[in-house]
């Protein structure tokens, strides 16, 4: 499988050597990654691996201690989340909040409504707004879905696919995705998925954090395992399958150890 790392085009966002410390405890050490468009790296790892720290970095919410992050290839340096999404990056937040109240057409826009006529008499245009968001919702995957009914009727999964589906609506070039904590049915999952592979395939670069390793194994194309803030594995598809994978997120401190193995394993075949 061919993937746009094989290419050698510049990422569309890279970390180079980043650490993150909490005090004197390094969160990060010395992470690099590339993310680059029409690709989805999955970030796996344990409780306190650094997946949290990570995304935080990503967004602007967390700045290194050490280490660059660079756009396009060229270094930024992010002192706010309206800074990192200004470059193009969305975050889908795990804990993702939605005004419950108001409808799922005024969640999608969030202050960016389209409106018609001109002032004084510019008004919302309510039908506009229902009409791209059912469409834009439609393009990640969750069809017959009334945009006017309130948000608060989403179910978990199509809370997720409504900030992927507006993130790309809105022009985002790379999409960070942090696992949602909520308990999902497979469906709603299944649902989640399939909004990740609709980011890829409209060239999106995409970092998905999950705990699993075989939701990762169905979207991913590459696979970063973290232990101990550490970068412990870069994996593709090519260098192993669901139950390698799964084997190596449980591999506690043979981590690293079990990810060369399989990597010399692949490279003698």
């Amino acid at each position: 499988m061919s993937t746009a790392a094989d290419t050698g085009t510049t990422p569309a966002l890279e970390l180079r050597g980043v650490t993150v410390r909490y005090g004197s405890v390094p969160a990060l050490s010395r992470v690099s990654l590339a993310l680059r468009g029409g690709q989805v790296l999955c970030v796996l790892g344990e409780n306190g691996s650094g997946k949290s720290t990570l995304v935080a970095v990503l967004s602007g919410l967390q700045r290194p201690a050490e280490g660059e992050l660079l756009v396009d290839g060229r270094p930024v340096r992010f002192r706010s989340p309206q800074q990192a999404r200004a470059c193009g990056i969305a975050t889908v937040w795990q804990d993702l909040a939605i005004a419950p109240l108001m409808s799922v057409w005024r969640n999608f826009f969030l202050g960016a409504e389209p409106t018609r006529g001109t002032w004084p008499f510019r008004r919302l245009d309510v039908g506009r707004a229902e009409e791209v968001t059912a469409r834009a919702m439609a393009q990640v995957g969750v069809t017959g879905l009334d945009p006017g009914q309130a948000a608060s009727a989403l179910q978990a999964g199509e809370r997720q696919s409504l900030a992927i589906a507006r993130a790309l609506h809105f022009g985002a070039r790379v999409l960070v995705i942090d696992e949602p904590t909520a308990p999902m049915t497979v469906t709603q999952r299944a649902l989640v998925l399939q909004s990740v592979l609709a980011a890829r395939d409209s060239g999106l670069a995409v970092l998905f954090v999950t705990h699993s390793p075989q939701y990762a194994h169905l979207v991913g194309d590459r696979f970063l395992l973290l232990g101990d803030g550490r970068v412990a594995g870069d994996l593709t598809r090519e260098d192993v399958d669901v139950h390698d994978l799964t084997r190596l997120v449980a591999g506690g401190d043979e981590l690293s150890r079990l990810t060369d193995s399989l990597r010399e394993a692949h490279q003698r075949r």
